[in-house]
């Protein structure tokens, strides 16, 4: 270091009033962390995207090559070919604008909306099931709430599902109970 540049007062910049325009004002664009960000998170969509069936694929709105190449991803095997195929994916979710991500993003909460409310629905006919076989009023309750139900039958059910437990025999009757609760529409 030079005995001059001890004696030179540093030179600061003065911050500029958006940070992404230049010291003359002009506009720069986004900094290269956000470009680095913004192309993650479009390659953490396409790994979100790749765990899809195809089923849920057609739904989505997105270009033939990158259906195919994410349709593509369970075939590959390799570590590195899966993360290499990830970057990939990211290259060419590059290429969509703000509107095909959003538009994406859309569909894709929709889809993972009604999963999630399917699941919270099974999640809810389980826990019936299993008071049904534990407490004889939730029984009760469900006569009152459908009278049209054939309720010889599913004493029986539930008679023989306490039995399946008890002697630790496949669970036929505690299936069958689940779909009856599941076709009443709980």
């Amino acid at each position: 270091m030079h005995q001059n540049s001890k004696l030179k007062p540093p030179q600061l910049k003065k911050p500029s009033p958006n940070p992404e325009s230049g010291l003359d004002g002009t506009d720069v664009g986004p900094s290269k962390s956000e470009l680095k960000r913004l192309m993650i998170a479009r390659q953490k969509l396409a790994e979100t995207l790749s765990t899809f069936g195809s089923e849920s694929l057609k739904s989505i709105p997105l270009d033939d090559a990158i259906r195919d190449a994410i349709a593509e991803t369970p075939n590959i095997r390799s570590f590195e070919a899966v993360r290499r195929h990830k970057q990939y994916l990211g290259k060419l979710m590059r290429f969509l604008d703000q509107e095909e991500l959003d538009a994406i993003h859309r569909r894709l909460d929709a889809i993972q909306g009604v999963s999630k409310a399917e699941t919270a629905k099974l999640h809810f006919l389980e826990s019936y099931r299993e008071r049904l076989l534990t407490d004889d009023d939730a029984l009760t309750k469900l006569i009152e709430k459908f009278p049209e139900l054939d309720i010889q039958n599913l004493r029986s059910l539930i008679r023989n599902a306490r039995k399946e437990k008890e002697l630790k025999k496949p669970p036929k009757a505690y299936r069958e109970i689940f779909q009856l609760l599941k076709e009443l529409g709980l």
